[in-house]
C-alpha cells in the first residue's frame, strides 16, 4: 500500500557553466520514500519541474535510492541570463507499474546560478582616439581609452589593465585607460605622436584589436624672431647676400606699440676690426688719395727695406702685415728714411693695439739726441691709458713757454683691440683722429724750447734711443736695464709692448678727414637695399663702419620686410675668409607693459668662404742676346721687351644633366682668366750684386710717375711698388733696362722677376732671364730669317741663339749698313763653302757605290771604319751659349740630314762674329777645308 509521499529538500542551489549542460547541486537530489523498500510504491519513478521557458530538467539516475540529476535542456549562455529559479516536486512509482495512485512530495526551490566562461575579448568604444596638447607642459590626464568585455561576469567582463604597444613614446597609461606624458613636450622635435594602445580582462584576454591614439602637439607661443639660419655661407664675388630673406617676428597675438631691431656683425677678429684691403700702407695712401712723400716706417721687409727683418710678424699674408712689439724689441729707421721739417705741418698716422699698460711709459715712435744728450725732440708714447706727444720747440723759437705735451685719455689705448690712430700736427694745433673720430687733447702741457746744439738725431720705432752721460740734458729720462736693450747695450728706454702696423709720417700737409675715413672704412659690413615703399614708416640707422644697423617702427609687417632686406656686402675679390658673427637684440614696447613679451636674442654668423686662388704667371722672352754697344748705349737693353702677365683660376664645374647623380661622374676642372690689380714686382739680380760704377738697371721715372707707381733700387735689383692693373705693370716692366758700360769682360747676365697681390698673399712665378752680350767689331745685320721679322715671334719662351752660341737678332734690323771688307768676306766664305760641299758630296757618291758592292755581312766592318772620321772643330769658337745645342738640332733638321752640316754652319757663323781681318779669314777657312780632306783619306773602302 502506497501510504506515504516522497520527500526532498525544500531548498537546492546549483552551479552551471555555460556551454555546459550539468548542473552541480547542493545539497544533491535524493527523494526519499518511506514506503521503501516496497516496490513501487517505496520507489521514485520521477522529479517534475514547474516553471515557465525553465532550460532545465531533472532525471531520475536510481529509483531505489530516489538519486537524480538536473540538466539543461539547451546550451546557457550566462551573457542572455546568469541565473534561474524554479521548483522541483519528486513523485513515486505508485501502486504498480503503471504509477496509479502516485503520491507527489513537497514542492523544493531550485536556484541554478550559470557560470562565465572568457570567450569574449575586450573592444574599445571607439575606433580611434585624438587629442591635443600644448608643448612643454606635463598632463595628469590628456584622454581617455575605454574597453568593454561582453562577458557576463566580473571576472571576465572586467577590464584590468590598458597597455601602450608603441614603444620609446614619452606617454604612460592606467588601469582605468588614462593617458598622460611622462616629459615635457617638443613641437620642434615631433608635431604629432601616434600610439597603438590594447587592453586586457580580468581573464588576461587581450583584446582582439588594438586601437589607434593621435597626440598632436601645439606649439607653444615664443614670442621671438622665426624663420632664420644659424650659419649663412657667403661665396666671394657674389656681392650682397640677403642674411634672413624668411624672417618674421612672432609677438602671440600681444598688441605691440613700437619695436626696435638691431643687427650687429662682430669682425673684431678678421684683420684690424674687420676685412679691408691688405695692400701696404703706402699703397692705400694713394689709393685714399693721400699726398705724396709720405715715408712708411714699418715695411714689409725686403732688400730695399730690411730694418724690420728682426721684428716678429703675425707669419700670414690673408691679412696686412702686423709687427709684435714684446717689450725687448724696438729698430732704428736709417737716415734719409724720413725727412720732416719741424716748422711744417705734418702728419703720423699708425695701426696700433694695446692692452692694459704699466705705470712706465711705452714709445710708439721716439726721435731723440743720437749722442751725448738724452733730449726728445718729438715723441708719441702710451701711459696709463693715455696717449701722448711730445713735441719740443726749436731753439729758434725764444725762451718762452710753447705748447709741448698733448694728452689724450681714451679708453681705445687700452682695450686690447685694433684702432686707427692719426694725428695732424699744425704747432700749436694738434688733432688726433681715432677710428675716424676727431679728439681735442686734454690737458696740454707747456716747455721750453730746446738748447741749440748741433747733435744728430735718431728714430727709432717701439722704443727711444737715449745715452745717459750726466751730462745736461732737456728730458730727465734716466735709462733703463732691460735685457733686451739694443745690441746689449742701455741705449734703448721705453719699450712698447703691442702690436703695430703702417705707421707712417709726411711732413708738409696735414691728412684730410675723407682720406682719414677712406683709410678706416671696412670693405666688409651690413647693407640694407629696398625698393620704394617697402621701408615706409621704418626707421633705418646705420654706424659709419656699417657694422651695426637699427630698425625702428610700429607695424610688424613692415619691419619683417625690412629685416628680410638685411644683407651682408663683401666688396674685396679676395676676402679674408673665416666666421663673421651676427646678433641680433630687440625691444618691444606694448600696451600693457607689466604684460609686454620679450623678444630673445638670435646668434647666428656668416661664414665667408675660401676664394679661389688666382696663379698670377708670367712669360715672355727668357734668353736672347744683344750686342756690347747696346749694352753701352744711353737706352741700354729692355729686360723684359715682350713680358705677358695674366692670373687664372681654376673652378670645378659640375657634370649637365642626370650625370651628376651618376657617383662614377667626375667634376671637371676649368682654368679662367680673371683681372685684378698687382702692387708689387721685385727685380733681382741672380749672381753677382751690380757694381754701381759699371751697369745699372733704369726706368724711365716719368712714366713711372705718371702711374703713381714707386720705384727703389739697390745693388740687389729694383723694387716697383703700387696698386695698379696687371696691364700697367706690364707696360712699366716693359720700360726697365739694363745698362753695362764696361762689356769687355762680360758674357752674359741672369734676372729674375717675381711679382705679388695683397701685399704677398698671391705670388707670381718666377721668371728668369738670362741676356748674353755680344762682341763684335763692326755689328752686322744677322740674315736669319727667325729673326728677320720679330714682328712674327710669338710671346712664349722661346730663346733665340744662332750656333755659335750668340743671338744676332737686331731690333733694328737696318740701323747698320755694312762696309766693303764685310761685303767681300762674305763673299770669300761663301764660295769657300760652296767648294767644300762639292768635295763632301763626291766622297759621298763614291763611298755610296762601294757599300752596294759589298755583301751584307761586310757592312758591319763599314759600321766599325765608320768610327775613325774625325771632325775638327774651329778653334777660333771662344763661347759656346749653355742652349745652343738645341737650337743646333732644329737648324740642322732644317736644312739636311747631312753629317757635314756642322762644319758649313760654323764657318757661316764665323764669318759674322770673329774679330779677324780678311786675310786671316780666308787662311782659317782654307786650313780647315785641308783638315777635312785629310780627315777623309782615312775612311777605308
Amino acid at each position: 500500500v502506497n501510504k506515504h509521499k516522497p520527500w526532498i529538500e525544500t531548498t537546492y542551489h546549483g552551479i552551471v557553466t555555460e556551454n555546459d549542460n550539468t548542473v552541480l547541486l547542493d545539497p544533491p537530489l535524493i527523494a526519499l520514500d518511506k514506503d521503501a523498500p516496497l516496490r513501487f510504491a517505496g520507489e521514485i519513478c520521477g522529479f517534475k519541474i514547474h516553471g515557465q521557458n525553465v532550460p532545465f530538467e531533472a532525471v531520475v539516475v536510481d529509483k531505489s535510492t530516489g538519486e537524480g540529476i538536473i540538466r539543461s535542456k539547451e546550451k546557457l549562455d550566462c551573457e542572455l541570463q546568469k541565473d534561474y529559479t524554479f521548483t522541483i516536486q519528486a513523485y513515486d512509482c505508485g501502486k504498480g507499474p503503471d504509477g496509479a495512485n502516485a503520491k507527489k512530495s513537497h514542492k523544493a526551490t531550485v536556484h541554478i546560478q550559470v557560470n562565465d566562461v572568457n570567450e569574449y575579448a575586450p573592444v574599445f568604444k571607439e575606433k580611434s582616439y585624438k587629442a591635443t596638447v600644448i608643448e612643454g607642459k606635463r598632463y595628469d590626464s590628456i584622454l581617455k581609452v575605454e574597453a568593454v568585455d561582453a562577458d557576463c561576469s566580473p571576472q571576465f567582463s572586467q577590464i584590468c589593465s590598458y597597455e601602450i604597444v608603441t614603444p620609446d613614446v614619452p606617454f604612460a597609461i592606467d588601469k582605468d585607460g588614462y593617458i598622460k606624458n611622462t616629459e615635457k613636450l617638443n613641437y620642434g622635435k615631433e608635431h604629432q605622436y601616434k600610439l597603438t594602445v590594447t587592453a586586457y580582462d580580468c581573464g588576461k584576454k587581450r583584446a582582439a584589436e588594438d586601437v589607434l591614439v593621435k597626440i598632436s602637439i601645439k606649439p607653444t607661443c615664443k614670442p621671438g624672431w622665426q624663420g632664420w639660419s644659424k650659419r649663412i655661407e657667403y661665396e666671394p664675388g657674389t656681392g650682397s647676400l640677403a642674411l634672413f630673406p624668411s624672417m618674421r617676428l612672432e609677438t602671440c597675438d600681444e598688441p605691440i606699440t613700437s619695436i626696435q631691431a638691431t643687427v650687429e656683425l662682430e669682425t673684431d677678429h678678421i684683420g684690424k676690426g674687420c676685412d679691408r684691403d691688405t695692400y701696404s700702407e703706402k699703397s692705400l695712401h694713394r689709393l685714399c688719395g693721400a699726398s705724396s712723400g709720405t715715408a712708411e716706417l714699418l715695411p714689409p721687409p725686403s732688400s730695399a727695406a730690411n730694418w724690420t727683418i728682426g721684428l716678429p710678424t703675425d707669419n700670414g699674408h690673408d691679412s696686412d702685415q702686423v709687427f709684435e712689439f714684446n717689450g725687448t724689441q724696438a729698430v732704428k729707421i736709417p737716415d734719409g728714411v724720413v725727412t720732416i721739417n719741424l716748422k711744417e705741418p705734418f702728419m703720423i698716422s699708425v695701426w696700433m693695439r694695446h692692452g692694459p699698460g704699466t705705470k712706465e711709459k711705452e714709445t710708439i715712435l721716439c726721435n731723440s739726441d743720437k749722442t751725448d744728450m738724452n733730449r726728445h725732440h718729438y715723441t708719441l708714447y702710451v701711459h696709463n691709458c693715455r696717449l701722448v706727444f711730445l713735441f719740443r720747440q726749436d731753439p729758434s723759437e725764444g725762451k718762452t713757454y710753447k705748447p709741448a705735451e698733448f694728452h689724450w685719455k681714451l679708453n681705445q689705448v687700452c682695450d686690447k683691440d685694433w684702432h686707427h690712430y692719426v694725428l695732424n700736427v699744425e704747432f700749436p694745433a694738434v688733432t688726433l683722429y681715432v677710428d675716424g673720430v676727431s679728439y681735442d687733447p686734454f690737458p696740454v702741457t707747456e716747455d721750453y724750447p730746446l738748447h741749440p746744439s748741433k747733435i744728430e738725431t735718431q728714430l727709432v720705432v717701439g722704443a727711444c734711443w737715449q745715452e745717459y752721460t750726466g751730462n745736461e740734458n732737456d728730458n730727465e729720462t734716466v735709462p733703463e736695464t732691460s735685457a733686451g736693450c739694443w745690441s746689449g747695450e742701455l741705449r734703448m728706454a721705453q719699450f712698447f709692448r703691442g702690436n703695430l702696423a703702417g705707421l707712417m709720417i709726411r711732413s708738409g700737409k696735414l691728412e684730410n678727414k675723407k682720406v682719414i675715413d677712406c683709410l678706416y672704412t671696412c670693405k666688409e659690413g651690413l647693407d640694407l637695399q629696398m625698393a620704394d615703399g617697402v621701408g615706409k614708416g621704418v626707421k633705418i640707422h646705420m654706424n659709419p663702419s656699417q657694422s651695426t644697423l637699427t630698425l625702428e617702427g610700429d607695424d610688424i609687417d613692415r619691419v619683417d620686410k625690412a629685416m628680410q632686406h638685411v644683407s651682408y656686402l663683401n666688396s674685396r675679390q679676395f676676402p679674408t675668409p673665416g666666421i663673421r658673427r651676427l646678433k641680433i637684440t630687440t625691444v618691444v614696447n606694448c600696451f600693457n607693459e607689466e604684460a609686454c613679451v620679450s623678444i630673445p636674442s638670435v646668434e647666428g654668423y656668416v661664414m665667408v668662404l675660401q676664394p679661389e686662388e688666382p696663379k698670377i704667371s708670367l712669360s715672355g722672352i727668357n734668353h736672347f742676346a744683344r750686342s756690347a754697344s747696346e749694352f753701352e748705349s744711353s737706352e741700354g737693353v729692355a729686360l723684359f721687351p715682350e713680358l705677358r702677365i695674366i692670373s687664372t683660376i681654376t673652378r670645378e664645374v659640375e657634370p649637365e644633366g642626370d650625370g651628376g647623380e651618376d657617383p662614377t661622374v667626375q667634376e671637371s676642372l676649368v682654368s679662367e682668366e680673371i683681372m685684378h690689380n698687382l702692387d708689387t714686382c721685385e727685380v733681382t739680380v741672380l749672381g753677382e750684386e751690380l757694381n754701381q760704377e759699371q751697369e745699372s738697371l733704369e726706368i724711365d721715372m716719368t712714366r713711372l710717375q705718371q702711374k703713381g707707381i714707386e720705384m727703389s733700387s739697390s745693388n740687389l735689383g729694383m723694387i716697383i711698388t703700387g696698386v695698379d692693373t696687371m696691364a700697367s705693370y706690364e707696360e712699366v716692366l716693359h720700360l726697365i733696362r739694363y745698362r753695362n758700360w764696361h762689356t769687355i769682360s762680360l758674357f752674359d747676365r741672369k734676372f729674375k722677376l717675381v711679382c705679388s697681390e695683397l701685399n704677398g698673399r698671391y705670388v707670381s712665378n718666377e721668371f728668369k732671364v738670362e741676356v748674353n752680350v755680344i762682341h763684335t767689331a763692326n755689328p752686322v745685320e744677322h740674315a736669319n730669317h727667325i729673326a728677320a721679322q720679330p714682328q712674327f715671334v710669338h710671346p712664349v719662351h722661346h730663346t733665340f741663339v744662332d750656333l755659335s752660341g750668340h743671338n744676332l737678332a737686331n731690333p733694328h734690323p737696318f740701323s747698320v749698313v755694312p762696309s766693303t771688307a764685310t761685303v767681300v768676306i762674305v763673299v770669300c766664305v761663301s764660295f769657300l763653302v760652296f767648294m767644300i760641299i762639292l768635295g763632301v758630296f763626291r766622297i759621298r757618291a763614291a763611298h755610296q757605290r762601294t757599300m752596294r758592292d759589298q755583301d751584307t755581312g761586310k757592312e758591319n766592318e763599314m759600321d766599325w771604319d765608320d768610327s775613325a772620321l774625325t771632325i775638327t772643330v774651329n778653334p777660333m769658337e771662344t763661347y759656346e751659349d749653355q742652349h745652343s745645342s738645341e737650337e743646333e738640332e732644329e737648324e740642322e733638321e732644317e736644312e739636311s740630314e747631312d753629317g757635314e752640316e756642322d762644319d758649313i754652319t760654323s764657318a757661316e757663323s764665323e764669318s759674322s762674329e770673329e774679330e779677324e781681318g780678311e786675310q786671316e779669314e780666308d787662311q782659317q777657312n782654307v786650313n780647315r777645308q785641308q783638315q777635312l780632306e785629310w780627315d777623309d783619306s782615312t775612311l777605308s773602302y
